[in-house]
């Protein structure tokens, strides 16, 4: 047996991707993996969260400013637009909050993570 590419110290019983490993590293490994994998998530749901704020306060300006003065279709499309980007950034935003939900009480990694085993 070969000894651990990490303390040394031990004889490694198993391999990851190759390079022996000892048990004591192998969970130090899976600790640091989980803690990455939730930073990770909870950066994501930050990030979609201030996705839904600018499109809300975008949506929120332009229907504050009706009659805005812009011609009538010009206004009705740059509402419609407003009203599909806050739509996509809550629904990621939703994504966000059931990935962090799912890996919180199931431990199911996202398949998208670079993480995931």
């Amino acid at each position: 047996m070969a000894s651990c590419a990490f303390c040394k110290s031990q004889e490694a019983q198993s391999y990851e991707y190759g390079v022996p490993i000892c048990p004591d590293c192998v969970d130090i490994g899976k600790s640091n993996r989980n803690t990455d994998i939730h930073s990770a998530l909870v950066h994501a749901l930050r990030e979609a969260r201030l996705r839904v704020e600018a499109a809300s306060s975008e949506f929120k300006s332009l229907v504050e400013n009706i009659p805005s003065g812009l011609p009538h279709p010009d206004g009705a499309q740059c509402i419609q637009n407003a009203s599909r980007e806050l739509t996509a950034a809550r629904k990621s935003m939703g994504r966000a909050y059931d990935r962090l939900d799912v890996y919180l009480s199931q431990g199911i990694v996202p398949e998208d993570l670079p993480f995931s085993e």
